[in-house]
C-alpha cells in the first residue's frame, strides 16, 4: 500500500501527599472492589507462551526452535520508506509508548517497511525530539533510528519483519530495481540488514519487494521481469549471511503463465507458485506473502458479482491459500485493510468475510496500517495518533488470541461470527470528578468488546486516574489505550498508560477490551473511575 508522506519542609509536603494518595486509594479500592487484595496480578488471558526464535517453516505452518506452532498477528507502521526517514506519528507520540501500545493490543509483530534511499541517508524529520524518549533519535540517522525502534520491541516482546518497500522515498516501483538503483543495490541493502541484525533475534525475517506489479512476471524465466526468479537471488543472498531469517515473498499483479483470475492486487498473485515455486537453499525458510484489500481502495469488479461475497472465498483459494491448503508453504496476508468494517458496505462485508478466512485457515497477517495517515484505508489509530479506532480493533480481535504459540497437532478453532447481537445500551457512572460512560457495543455469540470514556467533568485538570470493575463469567484477551489488571476471579483495575494519565476538563480518555463469555453473567459491574 501506497501511503500519504505527509529539602526536609519539602520532604515533609511530599510525604504528607504521598499518604493522602495512598488513602485515598485504599479507600477507592475497598469500596469499589469489597476489600480486594493488594498483591496484583496481570490477567492471565494475556500470558502467551513465549516464543523461542529463530523461526522457520513446517509445510503450512510457522514454527518457532522448539517446533511450536506461531500465529504472526501484526500491523504494518510505516513511514521510513517515504520522506521523513522515520516512522510516522513520531511529530505526537513517543516512540516506545507507540510500540507499548501495539502490544497492549495483543499484537505480536510489527512489519517495518523501510526504502534503501532512507537506509543510505543520514538524516531524519518528522520527530519532536522533545517528547519523551524521541530525545535518543536526535541526531541518529535513518539506520540507526530503525536500531533503536527494534531494540525497544525486544524489550516488549515485539517481533519485527522488515520490509523493503521503496527504492526511493516517492513511490513503490513495479520491480525490485529502478529509481535510480540497481539489483545490486537492493540486495546488498538486504545483506547489510541481515549482518547488522544476525544477533537480534526479535528480527524474525526479510519481506523482499513490496507489491511487484506492472511489468512484474513470474514463471516467464524473464530476467528483467520474473520476480520468482529475482526473490531467489535475493533470498539466497541473504541466507548466505544470517541463516535464521523467515524469507517473505510477495506474489505479483499479473503475467503469470496460465493463471485463472483476471484481476488481483498488486503482489497479490501467487498462482505461478504451483508451477514454479521459489527455490531457497534453505526451503524450511519460505514463506508467501499476498496482499488483498477491498472496494474502499479499488472497486475491483468481483465486487459487484451477483455471487459477491460467497465469490471471495473462491477466489481466495485459488489466487493464495492453496499453497497452505497443499501444505506448500505458510501464506502471511502482508496487508489488508479498510476504512470500513461494517456488514452493509462492500469494503466492510469484504473485510468482515476475510478475518472469518484468516481465522478459519489459522493464516499470519500484518495489517495495513497501525498509522491513520493511509489516506485510502485509514489505521487502527485515529487522527490523533493516541485513540484506537475500535470497530476495526473489534473486528481484529477475533483473531488476537492470548495464546500465539499453539502445540504443532492442535486443531483449528471454529470461526467466529462478526454478526452482532443486539448491543447493549451505554451506561454511565460518576464519581466526583470523574464520569464513565460504559458501551459494550460488539456482541457476538462466543464474545464482546466494551469501551470506556472517561470524561473530566470538573474545572481543573486530573494528573492521574484508576478504573475499577467486577466482571463475573467473562475473560479478558485484549485491550487498549491503558493497562488491565486482575484482582482474584472478578475484580480488576485499569490504569492508564504514561500517555493517557492527564485529563484535561472536558477532555475524554478512551480504553476498553474485549473478551471471550463463560457464561450469561459477562458484562462489567460496579464501574468507577478517580482521580489519584
Amino acid at each position: 500500500m501506497q501511503a500519504i508522506d505527509k529539602t526536609k519542609p519539602r520532604t515533609l509536603r511530599l510525604h504528607k501527599k504521598l499518604l493522602i494518595f495512598s488513602l485515598s486509594l485504599v479507600v477507592f479500592l475497598v469500596v469499589i472492589l469489597t476489600k480486594a487484595p493488594a498483591n496484583i496480578q496481570l490477567d492471565a488471558s494475556r500470558a502467551a507462551t513465549p516464543i523461542e526464535l529463530p523461526l522457520s517453516t513446517i509445510g503450512r505452518t510457522i514454527v518457532d526452535a522448539k517446533g511450536k506452532v506461531v500465529l504472526l498477528r501484526g500491523v504494518n507502521w510505516f513511514g521510513m520508506e517515504t520522506d521523513t526517514h522515520a516512522p510516522h506519528g513520531l511529530w505526537k507520540r513517543d516512540y516506545k509508548e507507540m510500540l507499548t501500545q501495539i502490544k497492549s493490543l495483543g499484537y505480536n509483530v510489527i512489519r517495518l517497511p523501510y526504502s534503501v534511499a532512507a537506509l543510505r541517508s543520514l538524516n531524519v524529520s518528522g520527530i519532536d525530539f522533545g517528547i519523551g524518549s524521541n530525545n535518543e533519535l536526535q541526531g541518529k540517522t535513518p539506520l540507526e533510528v530503525m536500531d533503536l525502534v527494534i531494540q525497544e520491541a525486544e524489550r516488549q516482546g515485539l517481533l519485527i519483519l522488515l520490509d523493503s518497500h521503496r527504492l526511493n522515498d516517492q513511490r513503490i516501483p513495479e520491480l525490485w530495481y529502478g529509481d535510480g538503483f540497481t539489483e545490486a543495490d537492493w540486495i546488498d541493502t538486504w545483506t547489510m540488514l541481515a549482518i547488522r541484525y544476525k544477533n537480534q533475534t526479535n528480527v524474525i525475517g526479510a519481506d523482499l519487494k513490496n507489491e511487484p506489479h506492472g511489468k512484474a512476471s513470474w514463471g516467464d524465466n524473464n530476467i528483467s521481469t520474473d520476480w520468482r526468479l529475482a526473490a531467489e537471488r535475493a533470498g539466497n543472498a541473504i541466507l548466505g549471511v544470517n541463516p535464521n531469517w523467515l524469507i517473505v515473498v510477495e506474489g505479483v499483479e499479473k503475467n503469470v503463465p496460465g493463471q485463472k483470475l483476471l484481476q488481483h492486487w498488486y503482489g497479490g498473485n501467487l498462482e505461478g507458485v504451483k508451477l514454479y515455486p521459489v527455490r531457497l537453499s534453505r526451503s524450511n525458510k519460505l514463506v508467501y506473502s499476498p496482499h488483498e484489500y477491498g472496494a474502499g481502495v479499488y472497486d475491483q469488479p468481483y465486487f459487484y458479482a451477483s455471487n459477491f461475497p460467497t465469490n471471495l472465498i473462491e477466489r481466495w483459494q485459488i489466487g493464495f491459500n492453496y499453497i497452505a491448503s497443499e501444505n506448500i508453504a505458510p501464506i502471511l496476508i502482508g496487508e489488508f485493510g479498510g476504512r470500513k468494517v461494517d456488514l452493509n458496505s462492500k469494503e466492510g462485508i469484504w473485510q468482515n468475510e476475510l478475518v472469518k478466512y484468516i481465522q478459519k485457515n489459522n493464516l499470519s497477517f500484518t495489517y495495513w496500517s497501525w498509522n491513520p495517515d493511509s489516506s485510502d484505508t485509514g489505521g487502527i489509530l485515529l487522527d490523533d495518533w493516541q485513540s484506537v479506532n475500535l470497530p476495526k480493533q473489534q473486528l481484529l480481535s477475533q483473531l488476537l488470541s492470548s495464546v500465539q504459540v499453539q502445540p504443532l497437532e492442535q486443531p483449528s478453532n471454529p470461526p467466529i461470527s462478526p454478526t452482532p447481537t443486539p448491543s447493549v445500551s451505554p451506561s454511565t457512572t460518576s464519581t466526583a470528578q470523574l464520569k464513565v460512560t460504559t458501551d459494550i457495543n460488539s456482541n457476538w455469540e462466543t464474545g464482546f468488546c466494551v469501551s470506556f470514556k472517561i470524561t473530566n467533568q470538573g474545572n481543573t485538570k486530573v494528573n492521574n486516574w484508576q478504573l475499577a470493575f467486577k466482571m463475573n463469567q467473562a475473560k479478558i484477551n485484549n485491550f487498549w489505550n491503558a493497562d488491565f489488571k486482575q484482582q482474584r476471579a472478578i475484580q480488576y483495575v485499569v490504569s492508564p498508560l504514561d500517555w493517557g494519565k492527564t485529563i484535561e476538563p472536558n477532555q475524554v480518555r478512551d480504553t476498553g477490551f474485549c473478551a471471550n463469555k463463560l457464561g450469561s453473567d459477562y458484562q462489567p459491574q460496579q464501574i468507577a473511575a478517580v482521580s489519584i
